[in-house]
């Protein structure tokens, strides 16, 4: 029988307040204390969605330049219609465009810096609806 478990992506920044709270608003969930005093977890009510760690030491990352390769970066999926308002969204909330040029089709991919530099984009779901 094996043993169950669960994953969260854990981001380090400065401030994870501030981005908890970021989060919190671009996902429409809400930010609250983990289990460690520097730990915030984002969630939608079913579940963690994410953490967000303090690190005093933190840098930003520098993707998209080549000398400092991309690690990791959240996908969030919308539904074609939305995509637009979204974008509309997370740059009101504080996010910072890195590439945003409409790819039409299926692959509409948006890419994003949020307000700690980790890097992120909005891409049309698959079916008509982003899972929910």
């Amino acid at each position: 029988m094996a043993v169950k478990k669960t994953a969260v992506l854990v981001l380090d920044c400065a401030e994870p307040e501030e981005l908890a709270e970021f989060y919190a608003a671009l996902l429409g969930g809400t930010a609250g204390p983990g289990g460690d005093p520097d730990l915030i977890e984002v969630s939608d009510g079913q579940g963690i969605r994410l953490a967000i760690h303090r690190d005093n030491g933190y840098a930003p990352p520098s993707w998209p330049r080549p000398q400092d390769a991309q690690q990791a970066h959240l996908r969030i999926l919308v539904a074609r219609g939305d995509i637009d308002e979204a974008e509309r969204e997370a740059v009101g909330l504080g996010a910072r465009p890195v590439d945003t040029k409409d790819n039409s089709g299926s692959r509409d991919t948006r890419t994003y810096s949020d307000p700690a530099g980790h890097s992120f984009t909005l891409t049309v779901s698959a079916g008509p609806q982003a899972p929910g």
